[in-house]
């Protein structure tokens, strides 16, 4: 009998001691909108169309990316869910795209939509809703403000930080320069504008001529024959990649010969360099934080050998020459990092805080000395280049790792 009851009493603390480790286990879990045992939501929005639709690559890459994800057990035993939707450009589209995801589709948060007009559209409903606009492609500064956006980060190097480094290579190289340069008429291109002005100082007068476009124009050729007219010998071309091939191809055509200089977002081997024509790309320079699939010097680069391993086996149709499909993959994988640190807690606090918190993360597809770094008071995550130059059918690295402090 006595023993009857001590088993009893044993069953009964066994009992209740996994009721309490269930329990526990439960409570550790914590999750918002958009996360559930099985499920992680993502939103993203894309050109898929319209003039800047050479970008939509970026989305693809990050789906077939989660997608691989997935297969191998997604993130702690959840599947991601990316919703992916086109604004063609277009900040109103953007806004209700942003809205579809947040309030209809309920996601944790949104990843790596593409623009800056169109992210500046969505920045404030994101902030107000408290939802992660997170890793934003595009380099404009306003990313990077966590005390009055602290929803919103970025991930590419700053636009004002890559125009730093452009004009202390024009000093440089050529101090008796006279620069025209052609940029997009919205805060992308004015961004770069002013970290031009900004770098270049007390000798902004070596910039002799400013063009702007709209991105509803069907071609940029006449603001190329008016700034040839300039007299400018060194061109800077704050372009996106439609219109940074037609600049290419028309500066061929006309015969102007100057130091040519094209912003990263457009320094695409496959989008831009060869639709440009090789032949008439020679010489030009630009700047890049990612490693280039046609460059031969990476095949046996680990990070690059996993790269092409995705390409072939996940995202066959994914271009190795485009600049955008390797800037998704990075992208994709520093969001998959984020994530697996959340561990159980998938809150949206909880992902900005972690994506707050990365040292010296290096995606496969950056540049050997580049490396991913934030913290509470800095919401930029990449912030160095390198110069290249075009030579061949790829880009030839010179130069040292750059920091885009004007000071530097």
């Amino acid at each position: 009998m006595i023993a009857a009851r001590l088993s009893l009493a044993a069953l009964s603390t066994a009992l209740a001691l996994i009721v309490t480790t269930c329990g526990s286990a439960q409570a550790q879990r914590k999750y918002d909108t958009g996360v559930s045992d099985t499920e992680i939501k993502i939103g993203n929005i894309m050109p898929y169309s319209g003039p800047a639709s050479a970008y939509g690559v970026i989305g693809k890459t990050e789906a077939a990316y989660f997608k691989m994800v997935n297969a191998h057990g997604g993130i702690r035993g959840r599947k991601i869910t990316f919703l992916s939707y086109d604004d063609s450009y277009s900040p109103p589209k953007t806004m209700e795209q942003a809205r579809r995801l947040v309030e209809g589709d309920e996601v944790l948060l949104l990843f790596n939509s593409l623009g800056t007009a169109t992210n500046s559209a969505i920045q404030k409903y994101m902030n107000v809703k408290q939802v992660p606009q997170l890793f934003v492609a595009s380099g404009a500064s306003k990313w990077n403000d966590p005390k009055d956006y602290p929803w919103t980060m970025g991930w590419q190097p700053s636009y004002q930080d890559e125009a730093h480094i452009y004009a202390k290579y024009v000093m440089r190289e050529k101090p008796g320069a006279k620069v025209a340069v052609l940029y997009q008429n919205d805060d992308f291109g004015k961004d770069y504008l002013k970290g031009l002005k900004d770098a270049f100082g007390d000798r902004a007068s070596m910039i002799v001529a400013e063009e702007s476009y709209e991105t509803s124009e069907p071609t940029i050729d006449s603001h190329i024959v008016t700034l040839k007219a300039s007299g400018a010998d060194t061109f800077i071309s704050v372009t996106t990649p439609k219109f940074a091939a037609q600049a290419i191809k028309k500066i061929a055509e006309i015969g102007w010969a100057p130091l040519h200089i094209v912003s990263n977002v457009s320094a695409s081997v496959g989008g831009v360099m060869q639709p440009a024509g090789f032949e008439n790309s020679q010489g030009i320079v630009s700047a890049s934080y990612v490693k280039d699939g046609a460059d031969p010097q990476w095949d046996k680069d680990p990070g690059m050998q996993k790269f092409l391993a995705f390409l072939k086996t996940n995202y066959p149709d994914g271009n190795r020459l485009d600049a955008s499909v390797a800037f998704g993959y990075g992208a994709a994988q520093t969001l998959v990092k984020v994530l697996e640190m959340c561990g159980d807690e998938l809150t949206r606090t909880n992902v900005m805080r972690q994506a707050a918190s990365l040292q010296d993360f290096a995606p496969d597809t950056l540049l050997p000395g580049i490396t991913i770094n934030t913290s509470s008071t800095d919401f930029a995550p990449i912030k160095q280049l390198q110069l290249m130059r075009f030579k061949g059918e790829k880009w030839e690295l010179f130069g040292n790792i750059m920091s885009g402090n004007i000071s530097n």
